[in-house]
């Protein structure tokens, strides 16, 4: 009989787990039976500069609605001490890490797109650029130590692009371009540390993701996310946060998963080697398409894409 809680006894650190793929991440880990530790900074008392609304209480809840334990702890993962307070207590509360998923942003509001790096702001590209690597590198510090403790560990790197696409193409900033493309090399050398203790890295990107971010930028719910197909056609190729959350977990859940060590992994390759799908029953295959599709100049068609 399948087991249907593959993650029972897990321990598992969604880090950036506020809203997005963080979020999808964390649900899909707890729908596979995960205790969960969400991090962020935006709390239902405190906001975060972004100011929106979603909040680590928010996620934590819908973990344990999934069928797993969502545990909310405010971190902002720039600051050293707060992280090793996180990972002390985690070794406290439960003496053991599974599961680290890296998946600290925040650069939406500092991005500057299609701008060379002197007409960039340099410090808000400085800050996009130091979000997601130096945070990355802290938290794997002190979780990583927690990790290696048991055999079949597994840190996930979260990233846009996978690296054969960001090898050829230029991310149209260069700060995002390097930050993204760092977080997928970080994998690859955490991958080296991690191998002799029996725990394995990657780095693993959704495709055109339906955040909460994106949606609004589209004026659209996920109800109704395909009439934004009408303004932009190849958004037909989209999918929801919870794809690259069954992505994670799937590869959480499997015994053999140091064959991936240090690759660079996508939500659509990994959906055709596991089987999962999206919330809708579809595998889209977001990075194929774009090469193939929208980059080759073709009329948007997602058949044989999704």
């Amino acid at each position: 009989m399948e087991n249907r809680k593959p993650l029972a006894g897990k321990v598992a650190l969604v880090a950036g787990g506020t809203r997005g793929a963080g979020r999808g991440i964390a649900v899909e880990l707890g729908a596979a039976g995960a205790t969960v530790y969400v991090t962020g900074r935006t709390t239902r008392q405190q906001q975060s500069e972004y100011k929106r609304p979603e909040t680590i209480e928010d996620t934590a809840e819908l973990v344990t609605a999934a069928g797993g334990q969502g545990i909310a702890v405010q971190v902002d993962h720039l600051v050293p001490a707060q992280v090793e307070q996180l990972i002390q207590r985690i070794d406290r509360e439960q003496g053991r890490l599974d599961i680290l998923v890296n998946d600290i942003w925040g650069g939406e509001n500092l991005m500057e797109w299609k701008k060379p790096v002197w007409e960039h702001t340099l410090g808000n590209g400085l800050h996009l650029f130091h979000l997601p690597v130096d945070t990355h590198l802290i938290t794997a510090h002190y979780a990583l130590a927690l990790m290696i403790r048991r055999p079949g560990g597994l840190l996930v790197e979260v990233t846009d692009g996978t690296a054969e696409y960001n090898n050829r193409n230029y991310r149209l900033n260069v700060f995002y371009d390097l930050a993204k493309t760092a977080t997928i090399r970080m994998a690859w050398a955490h991958a080296q540390d991690l191998a002799p203790h029996g725990c394995s890295a990657v780095a693993v990107t959704p495709g055109w993701m339906r955040s909460e971010i994106m949606l609004e930028a589209f004026e659209l719910k996920e109800e109704n996310w395909r009439d934004a197909i009408q303004k932009e056609p190849h958004f037909a190729i989209s999918e929801t946060p919870r794809y690259v959350g069954r992505a994670v977990a799937a590869l959480a859940a499997d015994d053999g998963k140091q064959r991936w060590n240090g690759q660079s992994l996508s939500s659509g390759q990994l959906a055709k080697v596991y089987g999962f799908t999206d919330v809708d029953g579809s595998q889209p295959d977001c990075w194929r398409y774009l090469v193939e599709v929208q980059e080759a100049g073709k009329p948007a068609d997602t058949t044989g894409y999704r």
